[in-house]
């Protein structure tokens, strides 16, 4: 079989890589830090006679630079992405308050997951792809946050590139407010982002306050390639409808001759959401598909309620061409 899975030590973690070892592509995750993308290596394949290996996250080269990262780099965003206004929010009649992680915009952001010690849950291979499956278990105890989850994530490699799919079941007895975002920083063989275009398949923005928080929308025009070139983004959109079969996101080397596709599912529940953002670095960009709005626990925008024992899931897609 072409796939194989293996892991290694990564600092005190273990490291887990899913390989296709004919063509070189392959994976690798650390499940005792949030299940979190350290590594994405994909092949273009240029023409039938040519192809090359492309590097697309950001890797941190050791586990100290893992622990040190505030940045959230390829975090799992559960049970909500994205901020939440001094982290109190208001469900069924009943307040909480999250802690404020995010200090200087007085918020609480993106959920509380990332970090947390993952289990190894499953893994499949065969002929045409291989996938490892990780799962964190919350007993409810988080401070604001007292619904109890099951909360799995699926990464799957495959000819077609890597396929990310979340799965969350509310095993509480109440209804819970739940949604998700993933966080990955891509590089194209870390090329600068200055060299690079962007098309984005947004129906409209949505409009930001000075701390990043939504006061409205307006129809996104800018249609077509957009030059990142001293383009600073820190933005949230919501996606075009495409009657719930999926949007793409392509990020384009015409240095390179390759195009990154981050492809979301759309539809009722799924990733209507997205959120683009340039580090001041320029050498990596965030490309984050939401199920929801910012600070969705207030405004109720695409928000998820799950009854007790229902699941909410969806998948994302990252491709070369």
């Amino acid at each position: 079989m072409p796939f194989e899975i293996h892991h290694q030590p990564f600092g005190a973690f273990t490291e887990y890589s899913i390989q296709n070892v004919e063509t070189g592509e392959f994976v690798s995750l650390l499940p005792a830090h949030g299940a979190m993308v350290r590594q994405l290596v994909l092949r273009h394949q240029r023409s039938t006679q040519e192809s090359k290996l492309v590097s697309l996250i950001r890797a941190p080269k050791s586990q100290q630079a893992v622990l040190a990262d505030e940045t959230h780099a390829s975090a799992l965003l559960f049970p909500f992405p994205s901020r939440i206004r001094h982290g109190i929010y208001a469900f069924e009649g009943e307040m909480f308050t999250l802690p404020m992680n995010e200090a200087h915009h007085d918020n609480a952001i993106h959920g509380f997951v990332f970090g947390k010690a993952f289990e190894l849950y499953g893994q499949e291979i065969s002929e045409s792809e291989a996938s490892l499956t990780l799962r964190y278990l919350h007993d409810g105890s988080y401070p604001g946050y007292p619904f109890p989850f099951e909360f799995r994530i699926r990464y799957t490699l495959s000819s077609a590139g890597l396929t990310v799919t979340y799965e969350a079941r509310n095993t509480g007895n109440r209804t819970a407010p739940v949604s998700f975002g993933w966080h990955p920083y891509f590089t194209l063989n870390e090329e600068p982002v200055d060299q690079l275009t962007i098309e984005l398949p947004a129906a409209k923005q949505v409009l930001l306050d000075d701390r990043l928080l939504p006061v409205g929308e307006e129809i996104f025009e800018q249609k077509g390639e957009l030059s990142l070139r001293d383009r600073v983004l820190d933005a949230a959109f919501i996606v075009e409808e495409n009657n719930g079969a999926g949007v793409t996101t392509v990020l384009r080397s015409a240095q390179q001759g390759l195009q990154l596709n981050v492809w979301q599912e759309t539809g009722p529940g799924k990733f209507k959401y997205l959120v683009v953002y340039t580090p001041v670095g320029r050498d990596n960009i965030a490309i984050e598909s939401l199920t929801s709005n910012v600070n969705a626990l207030n405004n109720g925008q695409g928000l998820i309620v799950l009854e007790p024992n229902e699941v909410a899931k969806g998948t994302i897609r990252v491709s070369l061409s």
